[in-house]
Order: structure tokens, then sequence, then C-alpha cells
């Protein structure tokens, strides 16, 4: 997927591109390729970026340890801010912030990712419990128990502590 330059989705016909997309994540470890649509529209002083897509993709199982497969499914909708960034070199190196400053932006004369966008979105619909079957998982193989071994060493002790138990 190619990265889109943010000023020139001003120029685009509604100011917004549209594609289809199917094929494999640099960073993701998918079956299939990632197939999908993204549209990403300027609003002045947003993007909103509409995208849909699927992969299956393989895991562990955290209960057995067995491979599994499982389909990664996304449909949403995000707005991401455009503001231009401040200077690093005139900030001081410490300095207070306010939790309505903690906001993610990208740079009105910068590119969007698209690529980069759908990895994040689609690591954030991997499962957090990662269980091949949740009704069905018969977890892992424990040992079975045996008897406790009794030390003759310490036989007289445990005779003792019973009859003071007693």
């Amino acid at each position: 997927m190619e990265r889109i330059f943010i000023p020139r989705l001003l120029k685009a016909p509604e100011q917004q591109e549209q594609f289809a997309f199917e094929e494999n994540l640099a960073d993701l470890e998918t079956l299939t390729p990632v197939r999908g649509e993204m549209r990403v529209a300027h609003r002045q002083n947003y993007l909103e970026v509409v995208g849909t897509a699927e992969t299956i993709v393989t895991l562990t199982c955290d209960r057995c340890l067995q491979n599994y497969n499982t389909r990664l499914r996304i449909q949403l909708t995000e707005l991401l801010w455009l503001h231009q960034a401040e200077d690093a070199t005139t900030l001081p190196s410490e300095r207070e912030v306010n939790l309505d400053e903690l906001e993610e932006s990208l740079d009105p004369h910068g590119y969007f990712e698209p690529e980069t966008w759908l990895y994040e979105q689609l690591c954030l619909e991997m499962p957090l419990r990662k269980v091949c079957d949740p009704n069905g998982c018969p977890g892992a193989e424990q040992p079975e128990e045996e008897m406790p071994t009794i030390d003759h060493r310490w036989a007289k002790l445990a005779d003792l502590k019973e009859q003071l138990s007693s």
C-alpha cells in the first residue's frame, strides 16, 4: 500500500481516496493475504479513515500450546487529528502535560501510512487470551500425581509428630 500525501487529498474528488487491497503486511504473519477496503477522507482539521479488512492468522493456544488458526476481521472508523507538531528543539527538557493534551496527531503536510494503520488495527483485534477452543481445550498435560515419597530417615520424626497431635 502506498502512503498518502495528506495535502494531495484536498485536490482529490470529494477530498478522499478509496481503494481495495489484498496483500501481505510486512510485520504480521498471516496465512492469507489481508483483504479489504479503505477510504481516507480529508475533513479540514482531521482525517476520517474507514476500513474493513480480514485475514487468517496462526496463534498458539495459551492453555495447551497447540497452534490454531483464527480469523481476524475489522470494520471501523477512526478520526485522526491533523496538527502541526511543535519543534522539539524549542521545547523544554521537562514539562507538565495535562491529560487533555495526550493525543496523537498527524502533520497536515505529511503522510498517512495505510499499511501501518491497518497493522495496528489488526494487532488490536488479536485476542488477549489465545485459547484454541474455549469449551473443549484440555489444557497442558499435567504429570500424573505420584504418591509422595517418604524419606525413611525422617520416619521417626513423623511418628513423633503423630503422637503429639493425638
